[in-house]
């Protein structure tokens, strides 16, 4: 389902980063960064049109003819960045808003831990498989 999952932080430092496929992790760092030069776009856009706008999923950010990437960002300026499969055309919207959803209560299960410091790289084992859960679909 998804291809690879990315969390940027608010100065666009990667904080976590899970592919599918490991021989393509350059290729899809480069689509992540790409995409964030995207999302800049469109939070600028918001906003100056609703400043008090709470829609935190950003949608469709560009497609190639191999992928789909996603965004989302949060009340916190954190990103989310979501690359699917161009191939897998009976995804819905809805599916899509669903794993980002899924995958910010995730993140904010791994917050949320006392241990953890803000701004730093995630490197919990229990949040990397709860990730490749939600990649391969089994929520």
């Amino acid at each position: 389902m998804a291809v690879c999952i990315a969390i940027i932080g608010k100065d666009n430092a990667p904080l976590y980063f899970s592919i599918a496929n490991i021989d393509k992790e350059l290729d899809m760092q480069y689509r992540v960064h790409a995409a964030l030069d995207v999302v800049e776009e469109k939070c600028q856009f918001i906003n100056k049109a609703t400043p008090e706008s709470k829609e935190l999923y950003l949608g469709l950010l560009y497609s190639t003819e191999a992928h789909k990437i996603y965004g989302f960002i949060t009340n916190t300026k954190i990103k989310f960045i979501l690359v699917m499969d161009s191939e897998n055309v009976a995804l819905r919207e809805n599916e899509v808003r669903a794993m980002f959803r899924n995958l910010h209560i995730l993140y904010t299960d791994v917050v949320c831990n006392p241990i953890f410091l803000p701004g730093e790289p995630i490197i919990s084992r229990k949040f990397d498989r709860s990730v490749q859960k939600l990649m391969s679909g089994n929520t």
